[in-house]
C-alpha cells in the first residue's frame, strides 16, 4: 500500500515544487485516491522526511532504529528563504510521514505541504502547541501571526516531541512501545536542558540581561527564560532592516550600556555590524558577543549539530558575554 501511495502523490509533488502549484496540484489531485498506509505492515523501518534540524533530532532521537529520516535543509539554511530542490521531491515522495514546522516558518512552501497533507500524514508539529501559549507578533505587512520559532522554549518543543511520538505511533502501531520508551529518555534529556538554560541565564545580572541578535527568533527563549530580547529584523528574514531600525536599536544599546550583541549562523551579520560600529562612534564599546544558532544547527557530527548541543551552546555564549 505504501509503494501505491507514493506513485500516487509523485506528479502532485513535481508540480508544486516547479511553480505552478495550485493549479498543477489541483489537476494531479483529482486524479488520485490513495489513502495512508500503515507502515506496522512489515515493510521495514519507517520513511520520514523532515524540514528544519531540530525535528529531524526529534525523529532521530525517539524513531531510533524504527525510521529512516531524510531532513531537507542542512546546517546554516534559512527556512524562511528555503525553495525546495528537485532532490527534496525524490525525499516528498518516499516518505511515509512528512514532519514540518509550520506556523509559516516554511514560509515559501506551505502551499506544498498542504496540498501533499491529502496524500500522506504531514504534521506541523508547531500547530499542535495549544495556540495561548504561542507568542503573537506583527508580521511585515502588518498582520498578526504566532512566531514559529517555538524550539526555543524548551518545554514547548518537548510538546513538540509527544507529537512527533504520537504521530509516530499512530502509523506504526506495532511498535509504539519502542516510540513510548524512547520519547521518555528523550524527554528526561530536555527536562535537564531547560534547567540548565534557566539556571545560567539567571547568572547574569538583571541590567545586562538583554539578548540582541539579527532577528526576532529568540522571542520565546527570552519569556521562557527571563532575559529580554531585541531582534534588528522582525520574525521573519524575508524583509530586511532599515536604517532606522539600525538608529533606534543603536541608541537602546548605547542608553542602555549593553556589553555584547549576538550574530547567527543562518543570517547575514552586515546589519549588526552597522550597529556595532554606529555605537563605538557615540562611544560606546559594543562588542560582537558570539554567534549564536537560530533556524538551523550545527553541521552534523558536532555537539552544536543536535539540539541540545544547539541550544547549550547558544545558553553558553550568551552567559559568557553578557556577564
Amino acid at each position: 500500500m505504501r509503494s501505491k501511495r507514493r506513485e500516487a502523490g509523485t506528479n502532485m509533488l513535481r508540480a508544486a515544487m516547479t511553480g505552478a502549484i495550485a493549479a498543477a496540484i489541483a489537476v494531479a489531485l483529482a486524479g488520485c485516491g490513495a489513502a495512508p498506509s500503515n507502515s506496522g505492515e512489515g515493510e521495514g523501518p519507517v520513511r520520514v522526511t523532515t524540514t528544519i534540524g531540530q525535528i529531524t533530532d526529534i525523529v532521530t532521537n525517539i524513531g531510533g532504529e524504527r525510521v529512516e529520516v531524510a531532513g531537507i535543509m542542512p546546517s546554516g539554511v534559512d527556512p524562511h528563504l528555503y525553495k525546495a530542490t528537485q532532490g527534496d521531491i525524490a525525499k516528498f515522495e518516499d516518505a511515509d510521514i512528512v514532519f514540518y514546522n509550520g506556523l509559516h516558518l516554511e514560509g515559501k512552501m506551505t502551499e506544498v505541504f498542504e496540498e501533499m497533507a491529502e496524500h500522506k500524514p504531514t504534521i506541523a508539529v508547531g500547530e499542535s502547541i495549544d495556540p495561548a501559549s504561542l507568542i503573537e507578533v506583527a508580521n511585515a505587512d502588518g498582520t498578526q501571526v504566532y512566531d514559529p520559532h517555538i524550539w526555543f522554549d524548551v518545554k514547548l518543543w518537548m510538546q513538540a516531541a509527544e507529537t512527533v511520538q504520537r504521530e509516530l505511533a499512530k502509523l506504526d502501531p506495532d511498535n509504539a512501545g519502542t516510540y513510548e520508551a524512547n520519547a521518555k529518555a528523550y524527554l528526561a534529556e530536555l527536562e535537564a536542558l531547560d534547567a540548565y538554560a534557566r539556571e545560567r541565564i539567571a547568572t547574569i545580572p538583571e541590567g545586562q540581561r538583554v539578548l540582541v541578535t539579527a532577528h526576532d527568533a529568540f522571542g520565546y527563549f527570552g519569556k521562557a527564560y527571563d532575559i529580554e530580547v531585541r531582534g534588528l529584523q522582525g520574525i521573519s528574514t524575508a524583509s530586511e532592516a532599515g536604517s532606522k531600525d539600525v538608529t533606534d536599536l543603536r541608541d537602546f544599546l548605547v542608553e542602555r550600556k549593553i556589553k555584547a550583541v549576538f550574530v547567527e549562523t543562518s543570517v547575514s551579520n552586515r546589519s549588526i555590524t552597522a550597529v556595532i560600529e554606529g555605537a563605538k562612534k557615540l562611544g560606546h564599546d559594543l562588542k560582537e558577543g558570539g554567534t549564536l544558532y537560530s533556524d538551523a544547527m550545527g553541521e552534523e557530527g558536532t555537539p552544536e549539530g543536535t539540539y541540545v548541543g544547539m541550544v547549550r551552546h547558544n545558553v553558553d555564549t550568551i552567559v559568557n558575554a553578557l556577564q
